[in-house]
């Protein structure tokens, strides 16, 4: 296993020698120590970025193809290998974890068949003068700031396009779960991909770090997912350059449930939306509108529901939700239901953390909830489902706007008419209209309002990755 820095190709430990502990979640226990890069190690690692891709970009669109293709295979036969490091350093349960590899690799599958169809144009002006030529070169070189909860997919969703459009990378993965990011760059590489083109440099100094990697001139974008904390801070700090971005940020997704919904069908659905990955998503369902006439049979079974899964370690086949990803997330989930409990809510299930080792939270299903309570503007990030009743629905869509985040959203009803009327009226990037999941590489994946600038996935994310250049030709 690779534990040092990925700079131009070589494995090298950080200019100061130092490294950090990797902390498997369901126990506590150090899996390994990571070389933590730092300041200088950025920008090397954006020189070698910069050396290597213009020849990158020089390449045919269809060799650039081939060896995405070629990663997608490679990733999908290691897919076991990887889907036990995410598990081991994240916690979540296997079968999610497998699901994320095959996630994951999937983007370099679809953006190998992108990057043959990057389209430019050409017309005549209107006044007869000149033609005007429009194409979209890559941008050069892209600085990835990444999150922990998805180790693999939230990198190779940036990484695939870039790569397709003919960018170089440097990729900062998270200090919680760096073995997945090493492991995915050194397939790749095996796959086929140039030395220098994808850089992985880990790192204890985060601030540091990004402001040598965006202060070098070499840098032209950064793409982020992330909280939208970090990435007010990040856009600030991307703004002294003027660098490209693309940033998925927080989220807070309602899921609205009406009284003609098939109530089996819409539990199973906030299952999928809840409970996917330990609730450690950003598109996770977290607050939980239903329609009065049938809130307490919604949340009767949400709760039965909830109250069947295993927590656990993530290698326990029986297990569906693992740990949080440390004890801070557990104490900050359980202030939340405090919070919400104190303000009239009601426990239909769990409230509590789990005693140790490891990091886990109770199932938790809170009935009758107050719009106004403080989890129902939280992006929580953990098992906890608070139902909060409605009868106007105008008041509703307006409560379901009532967020600076616009991410995802999810409607179950089965009046289609009314499920696509609200849809349409919902702040969110992303809806799902019974359908408790909606990420694929062929969609958009991206945000309104403060959940995001930029489009990855689709046709829309290669194009992120690429610069629109006009020339005016006479011939």
């Amino acid at each position: 296993m690779q534990t040092d820095l990925l700079i131009g190709g070589s494995w090298r430990s950080g200019t100061d020698g130092e490294r950090f502990d990797v902390i498997n979640p369901a126990n506590g226990d150090v899996i390994i120590d990571v070389a933590a890069g730092t300041a200088a190690d950025a920008t090397a690692a954006v020189q070698a970025a910069s050396e290597a891709q213009p020849l990158w970009a020089a390449t045919a669109p269809r060799v650039r193809a081939e060896v995405l293709r070629n990663c997608w295979q490679t990733l999908v036969e290691h897919q076991d290998e990887l889907a036990d490091l995410i598990v081991t350093e994240h916690g979540k349960p296997r079968s999610d974890a497998i699901g994320e590899i095959a996630y994951a690799a999937e983007f370099f599958r679809w953006n190998a068949e992108e990057a043959v169809r990057i389209h430019g144009s050409l017309s005549m002006a209107p006044g007869g003068d000149k033609r005007i030529i429009v194409h979209h070169p890559p941008v050069g070189v892209v600085v990835m700031v990444t999150p922990w909860n998805f180790p693999a997919a939230m990198i190779t969703r940036k990484l695939a396009p870039a790569l397709a459009a003919g960018n170089a990378v440097v990729i900062k993965p998270p200090r919680e779960t760096p073995l997945t990011a090493l492991r995915v760059a050194e397939l790749c590489e095996q796959a086929g991909v140039p030395a220098g083109v994808i850089n992985v440099v880990p790192t204890m100094t985060s601030s540091a770090w990004f402001d040598a990697a965006v202060d070098h001139k070499a840098t032209r974008m950064v793409s982020f997912t992330g909280s939208t904390a970090v990435g007010r801070v990040l856009l600030r700090r991307c703004a002294d350059r003027v660098l490209k971005t693309v940033m998925e940020l927080g989220g807070n997704a309602p899921f609205i449930v009406f009284a003609d919904a098939d109530i089996d069908a819409a539990v199973d659905g906030a299952m999928t939306a809840k409970m996917r990955h330990s609730a450690e998503t950003c598109t996770a369902a977290n607050r939980f509108y239903a329609e009065a006439k049938v809130a307490d049979e919604f949340t009767e079974k949400l709760a039965q529901a909830m109250g069947a899964i295993r927590v656990g370690s993530g290698f326990d086949e029986s297990v569906t939700c693992g740990p949080m990803i440390n004890a801070g997330a557990v104490d900050a989930m359980h202030e939340l239901v405090t919070a919400a409990v104190g303000g009239g809510a009601v426990t239909r299930l769990g409230g509590n953390p789990v005693a140790g080792p490891g990091f886990f939270y109770e199932p938790t299903v809170l009935a009758n909830v107050n719009h106004q309570s403080p989890i129902a503007a939280a992006e929580v990030f953990g098992p906890i489902a608070p139902v909060i009743p409605f009868t106007d629905t105008d008041l509703m869509i307006d409560q379901a706007n009532d967020t600076e985040m616009g991410l995802a959203a999810y409607v179950y009803t089965e009046d289609l008419r009314r499920g696509l009327q609200v849809s349409e009226r919902l702040h969110s990037g992303m809806v799902g209209l019974n359908r408790g999941a909606m990420s694929d590489p062929a969609a958009p994946f991206g945000g309104m309002k403060q959940s995001g600038l930029g489009r990855e996935g689709a046709s829309e994310g290669i194009y992120e990755f690429c610069e629109t250049q006009y020339i005016a030709a006479n011939w």
